[in-house]
Order: structure tokens, then sequence, then C-alpha cells
């Protein structure tokens, strides 16, 4: 058993095991145009596939065209089944640095259909101090009096800011790619 596990280890490092190369630079998402007839049907496809990236609706304006969806935390490497992270670069990412993404989904009609185009803000939280909390501030001590001291446990200092990180080209182009089968049937 020892000598077979050792055997496939071995071979896989030998062979250069790695995962596929991911695209760093991507070109920015050009719309989509849509022969659709129904822009009810459309407008619900479009919910369907936010909601199959597990995206909250924030906002819904059907006579500007426009949705727009809650910050979501960004997957991590321990969190497979969160498809809004794509790609093993920005999984990593997730999990050493807090992100947060938001989808903004734009549909306006022109002749012969609707353009239908995706954009995805991502961003890095920046904290303004240490976030380290200690429990021993919100435990009693057995050799000091009961004191009615409310404001024992320390939180974070100040609340957390958010530092833009531009447009996540590989979850915007997933989310099209996404789109155009279901927007055909």
């Amino acid at each position: 058993m020892f000598r077979s596990v050792s055997l496939i280890a071995t071979t896989l490092v030998i062979s250069g095991c790695r995962l596929p190369p991911s695209p760093t630079v991507m070109a920015p998402s050009e719309p989509i145009l849509i022969q659709a007839g129904n822009q009810e049907v459309l407008w619900e496809r479009l919910i369907d596939v936010l909601h199959a990236y597990h995206f909250e609706i924030a906002r819904e304006d059907r006579l500007d065209g426009v949705i727009e969806t809650q910050y979501k935390t960004g997957a991590s490497l321990q969190e497979p089944w969160h498809p809004d992270a794509v790609g093993f670069a920005n999984r990593l990412e997730g999990t050493l640095q807090s992100i947060r993404r938001r989808v903004v989904v734009r549909l306006n009609s022109v002749d012969g259909g609707y353009l239908v185009s995706v954009e995805v803000f991502k961003e890095l939280e920046d904290l303004g101090g240490l976030a380290a909390n200690s429990a021993g501030g919100a435990t009693f001590r057995e050799n000091t009096p009961l004191r009615r001291n409310l404001d024992m446990v320390v939180g974070q200092s100040a609340p957390s800011g958010w530092i833009a990180a531009g447009r996540d080209r590989m979850l915007e182009h997933d989310m099209m790619r996404r789109l155009q089968p279901t927007l055909l049937r």
C-alpha cells in the first residue's frame, strides 16, 4: 500500500503536475445581443443566473433595466460550493484576504432584441487597526469581585474600510458564458 502511494506521488512530482494557467489580463466584457421577444422572461432568467452564483438582489429597476446585487463575501479554497471565485488564483486570494463582490447587470432594449451586460466589482478589506480580539477581557476572573462594566468586550476600533480592486473580469466572463445558453432557450 505504501509503495503504491509513494509511486503515485513520485510520478506526479516528476511529471510536473500543475493546475492549468489562468489568464490574468482579460478583455472587457462585451454586451451580448439577445433576440428575445418577452422582456419578463429574459429578466427572470437573469435573476436565476445571479442566484446560481449565490448573489442576493439589492435593487431591481425594470424601467432602467438595471439589476444590482448586495455585496457577497468572496469564496475561499475551503468553500468549493460557492462559484463566485473563478480560478485557483481568485480562490487563493479569497483565502488570504477578505474580498467582497457586487454585480450590476444592465438590460438595454435595441432593435431586434436586448443588450445584456454584466459588471462585477471587487473590493479588498482594509482594516484601520488590529482586528485581533482577546477572550480574556470578556471572561470573569475568580479573584476579583463581580463588576457591572458592560464594556469589557473590546471589538474592532473602527469599521472596516474597503479598497476598490477594479472589476473581476474572470467572473464577468463566466457569468456571460452561463447566460448565453440560458437565454437561448
